[in-house]
């Protein structure tokens, strides 16, 4: 499967940010992975007020589902991540989780919507994606 990363100059450095402007894909098995949270198998969702916590739980899940799907984190091409409230303003935690967690030269495709609430009020973030592999 081949992946190619493309950050135009033309367009804004988003990889400071922990994602790149556009990724193309070509393989023969789509994924498409719901919202992933910061809950574990227990609805446990540690430190209902850190969003870096939950940024890193809801990415751990997100591996996961791409790895019972038969891929890995590199075969994850695009997020939509939803974050409540003002967080969306505070979103740090959220950039430095993605850094840490996808390699610098295979950064997904990203975008972040800023929302009132998700289903459960302990919630600050959701992250849906998009994985392609052979």
């Amino acid at each position: 499967m081949t992946k190619t990363y493309l950050n135009p100059p033309t367009l804004f450095n988003s990889q400071q940010y922990g994602f790149s402007q556009i990724v193309v894909a070509e393989g023969r098995k789509t994924v498409y992975i719901s919202g992933q949270v910061g809950w574990d198998a227990q609805q446990d969702i540690g430190d209902p007020g850190d969003l870096g916590v939950q940024t890193r739980r809801a990415l751990a899940n997100l591996e996961t589902a791409v790895q019972t799907a038969g891929g890995s984190r590199d075969d994850i091409v695009s997020l939509r991540i939803y974050i409540v409230g003002e967080h969306i303003h505070k979103a740090a935690p959220v950039r430095e989780g993605l850094q840490e967690f996808f390699h610098p030269d295979r950064l997904p495709t990203s975008t972040w919507i800023g929302v009132p609430a998700l289903a459960n009020p302990d919630f600050l973030i959701e992250m849906e994606a998009v994985a392609v592999m052979d």
